[in-house]
């Protein structure tokens, strides 16, 4: 765990020892808080006019009986009339994605959170081990705690599984700590019997640490059959209906409200339900820039639920308690009781999920509206900062997508963008124009490429897409969804050269281009897939890529997001990677020409 043991708890016999005589009134506390409406996470009460006393990072007594353990130097919080809770937990979040750990930590903690378990499947894409090692390096010492869950890397890109995570790498980096399990594996690859990532699954669980699982559009007999891999979560049902099913099925549920999806509203009326939910949690599975300036991080979340109707205890429970004891880590974290983490929000009561004191680690790191302990800056190494590694500069002919054909037009296989997220397999027929197929804006034909740009392969695909929109230019990015491509869009090849020339020379971003004109581009340095920049800077960078697009016609709302997807296996079911076309219904590579 970063900025914590997560074996031991941290402390040695002489930590413990203090906290104990801290407990019998023997040795002063370091910090006290005093007369508030302290919530028990462990029995779903609220226990009034009660303290806690914290030495160094721990807790050592909650309860009434505190006075022989405040002394001179004990820093007192008087919290009368106010609630404590424990600091909120998201259980499932991806953090290698557009923003440092730093940045997010002075977000996360100005609404209480203070624990994020996260996938890191975008900075492994490309870099594997190195990857998620680099990462879990830059959340260490930060004032919130950041573990780790190891990306099994399933892909549709050759190139990336050639040089994905094995078990031997897994069973290493499962020994360090702060990395608490396998990230989750798509259903559709475990059923269809991918050796690597059933080997992954296996290792995973004799060495005692949790799968996560993604099991969005299976049900009935192949959702068993993902479970009895050894799957032990998911965050995909979008309905009460598939909590429900996957509830009854063993399967412990995180509700998403972040960036992709927001289905806290839609399950909500699962409130209602007779059933045990300490198998039911919150989490974003990742959060964009613009909802932590605009609306906030895990208060936004269980703020929402309250209002939706649930229990406000239970609303916390499934942000704090049940997620750490998914992961094993509720001897650690989750709750506000002796020998547990000091990690305790300060709210005005229970319905009202407003910070005004957050204490992380033992530390007041946000009080008054202001942070108190700022967020340590980590310096990525040089390998993980240049991994744009084209070969030479594009050049328009590079898009170019030649036709062996005697006729005047052909009949050609598109991807058609039917959401801003979900793709089909479409056809139509096109005209050859000196015997090349050209994109046709005025049919909203786009050309779309993925370009390896990592290991020195030279592999490249262009194909033709339907549906973004866009009139001229092009845009393109170096994020790709589980795998290390950069993909871009375009009317024109000029542009698209232009466009992945200048994310070579950002060393990986966004970047939006026409007129051979750059007109929008964020930099993203770590990986192609971090800034280094401020959360501000990026929220806006992002807002003008958005706008730019949208001027030159594009009609996805969030563009960056919609090429990210196109090369994932996750979302259905026509995709895209440096070898071709890949129709995941049919679990192949796919003609781009149809004779």
């Amino acid at each position: 765990m970063a900025g914590a043991d997560n074996r031991a708890g941290g402390e040695n016999k002489e930590q413990r020892f203090e906290l104990m005589k801290v407990a019998l009134g023997e040795a002063e506390a370091d910090l006290a808080i005093v007369n508030g409406s302290v919530v028990n996470v462990y029995t779903r009460e609220v226990l009034e006019r009660a303290s806690v006393l914290v030495k160094g990072n721990k807790i050592a007594y909650v309860g009434k009986n505190v006075d022989k353990s405040i002394g001179s130097l004990t820093k007192v919080i008087d919290a009368a009339g106010k609630t404590l809770i424990p600091g909120l937990i998201d259980g499932h979040a991806h953090l290698d994605s557009m923003y440092s750990i730093s940045e997010l930590s002075r977000y996360a903690l100005a609404g209480g959170t203070t624990t994020i378990i996260t996938e890191t499947s975008n900075i492994a894409s490309v870099l594997a081990c190195e990857g998620t090692t680099a990462f879990l390096r830059s959340g260490k010492n930060q004032p919130i705690k950041v573990f780790v869950t190891v990306p099994p890397m399933v892909t549709l890109s050759p190139v990336t599984e050639e040089h994905a995570i094995t078990v031997n790498d897994l069973r290493r980096l499962l020994r360090r700590k702060g990395i608490i399990g396998l990230g989750e594996p798509y259903w559709g690859t475990v059923v269809g019997g991918n050796q690597r990532v059933l080997d992954l699954i296996t290792e995973t669980i004799s060495m005692g640490k949790r799968v996560d699982g993604h099991s969005a559009g299976a049900s009935s007999n192949k959702l068993q059959a993902y479970i009895s891999s050894g799957v032990s979560s998911c965050h995909e049902p979008i309905t009460a209906e598939e909590v429900m099913e996957r509830l009854r099925l063993g399967l412990f549920v995180f509700i998403r409200e972040g960036e992709i999806r927001r289905d806290l509203e839609a399950i909500s009326r699962i409130k209602d339900e007779n059933i045990d939910f300490t198998r039911l949690a919150l989490s974003t599975d990742g959060i964009a820039p613009w909802q932590l300036i605009d609306d906030g991080y895990m208060d936004f979340v269980v703020q929402k639920a309250i209002n939706l109707g649930f229990n406000p205890v239970l609303a916390v429970q499934m942000a704090s308690i049940n997620t750490a004891r998914y992961f094993g880590l509720d001897h650690l974290i989750g709750g506000i009781a002796p020998g547990k983490y000091a990690d305790i929000v300060i709210v005005p009561d229970l319905r009202t999920i407003r910070v005004d004191c957050v204490i992380s680690n033992g530390q007041v790191v946000f009080e008054n509206g202001r942070p108190v302990v700022l967020p340590m800056r980590y310096k990525y190494p040089s390998s993980v900062r240049n991994s744009v590694r084209l070969a030479r500069n594009f050049k328009a002919e590079d898009f170019a997508i030649p036709v062996e054909s005697s006729g005047s037009e052909v009949k050609v296989r598109l991807i058609d963008q039917v959401t801003h997220l979900v793709t089909r397999e479409d056809f139509a027929v096109m005209p050859v124009s000196d015997g090349q197929l050209k994109p046709d804006a005025s049919q909203d034909i786009l050309k779309v490429a993925a370009i390896e740009r990592y290991y020195h392969t030279g592999k490249s695909f262009v194909g033709l897409i339907r549906g973004i929109g866009l009139k001229h230019g092009a845009i393109g990015t170096s994020h790709a969804w589980d795998c290390g491509d950069i993909i871009v869009v375009g009317a024109n090849e000029t542009d698209m050269a232009q466009v992945v020339n200048r994310i070579q020379k950002l060393k990986g971003g966004i970047v939006v281009c026409a007129g051979n004109r750059i007109l929008a581009e964020i930099a993203l340095p770590v990986a192609g897939t971090i800034s280094t920049e401020s959360m501000e800077t990026v929220s806006t960078r992002l807002r003008e890529i958005q706008r730019a697009a949208t001027e030159l016609g594009c009609n996805s709302p969030d563009i960056r997001t919609t090429l990210a997807v196109l090369s994932t296996p996750a979302i259905p079911f026509l995709r895209i990677c440096e070898h071709g076309l890949f129709n995941l219904r049919q679990n192949q590579f796919v003609h781009l020409v149809v004779e």
